[in-house]
């Protein structure tokens, strides 16, 4: 597929930098921010279908307005997992009533969602959840436990996947379920605080949290496929964006490889070469991957890519400060809270880049199997 711009998706470029460019100066916080985006039509305009308070684009352009709210100084966003997991989802799987009930307050801002997917005992091995949800008339209780929930503590809203056939296996007998977050009681958000001091994810517990009926996306008992289909949603135009994240990362390393005088070692100078060559490979493959491959493993060895690069751009981000990559700021006093500076704060956060969203291991046998056809790796008893 071709992806060179045209005038209209340069037009397009133009429009988005001009509205960033005049909304990103004021203070606001990131509920507000959502609602920002929403009133004017940028949430959505990846999804295929329009009428839901969201304005629609091209791929092409859809990759412009990433590539341009990467670039400015906009917050991080609290909706991209409603706009860009839920929503393509619900309009694959999703009942008319279910579209119209959850897309307008996504593409508004005004609803917030978070995945509950991963289970202590069963991250990277989804089909070991064993939150359980029981129907009882028209509605489903839920106990249980998610972990690594991103977002959870700000989320409205949660898709979950559990087992609704208490006699089902592995990846049969799962729901997916549309869980609404404010149930005092039964539902318990607990922050995880991680080694660089945020803690950007959560533990949930339900104990008996109530989801309608209703709210089941796609048959009761055929979550898998849809929490798998979602899955396939994860990975798209948000990857290029993404890659301008990292390459400011990346700029960022070269001028302290540069002011510390790391940049003379020639191996240094290998190391960043190579980073910036990959960097360029990784948005090539990630275009043509845009255009619609057909190959079941591409999302696996995208996050392959990216995940060990980005690990080894830490370990250069803090290799190429030397020794003060080990200390505090100079001005700083046990009494007084550290704060990581942004190399430290790389090194540490990438570590976990190999791990979330599907270890290298669960990438590498996606490949074997599905990709090589190569024979399934035993499991163990189950």
């Amino acid at each position: 597929m071709d992806f060179g711009f045209t005038q209209d998706d340069e037009a397009f470029r133009t429009e988005a930098r001009t509205w960033l460019a005049a909304h990103t100066g004021h203070a606001q916080d990131r509920r507000t921010w959502e609602r920002t985006l929403g009133k004017a039509g940028w949430i959505g305009i990846g999804w295929p279908e329009p009428g839901y308070g969201n304005r629609t684009a091209t791929l092409t352009q859809q990759v412009a307005w990433a590539e341009e709210y990467a670039r400015s100084p906009a917050p991080a966003r609290s909706g991209h997992i409603g706009e860009n997991l839920l929503a393509p989802t619900l309009l694959a799987h999703g009942t008319a009533e279910q579209k119209a009930r959850f897309l307008p307050p996504i593409a508004a801002g005004e609803e917030l969602w978070c995945q509950g997917y991963s289970e202590p005992g069963a991250g990277s091995d989804l089909a070991g959840i064993r939150t359980a949800a029981v129907r009882e008339g028209p509605h489903y209780r839920i106990t249980g436990q998610k972990i690594w929930t991103s977002l959870a503590h700000e989320a409205d809203w949660c898709f979950v996947l559990a087992r609704t056939d208490p006699g089902s296996r592995r990846h049969r007998g799962l729901s997916f379920l549309l869980v609404p977050m404010d149930q005092p009681g039964r539902i318990e958000v607990r922050p995880i605080r991680q080694m660089t001091g945020t803690s950007d994810f959560n533990e949930v517990f339900f104990d008996g949290a109530c989801a309608r009926a209703e709210h089941t996306v796609g048959a009761a008992g055929d979550g898998w496929r849809v929490a798998m289909s979602l899955l396939g949603f994860e990975r798209g135009v948000s990857t290029l964006a993404q890659q301008i994240g990292f390459a400011e990362e990346l700029a960022d390393v070269v001028r302290t490889a540069v002011r510390t005088g790391a940049a003379d070692d020639p191996v240094i100078r290998d190391r960043l070469v190579r980073q910036w060559a990959e960097l360029r490979t990784m948005r090539w493959n990630a275009l043509r991957t845009l255009g619609g491959t057909g190959d079941p493993g591409a999302p696996s060895v995208a996050k392959l890519l990216w995940a060990n690069w980005h690990q080894r751009l830490g370990e250069l981000a803090v290799r190429v400060r030397g020794a003060a990559a080990s200390a505090g700021p100079a001005d700083w006093s046990p009494s007084a809270p550290y704060e990581l500076d942004a190399a430290q704060h790389l090194f540490l956060f990438s570590r976990a880049d190999t791990i979330y969203g599907g270890s290298d291991q669960i990438q590498r046998s996606i490949i074997a199997e599905r990709v090589l056809g190569l024979p399934r790796e035993p499991k163990g008893a189950v």
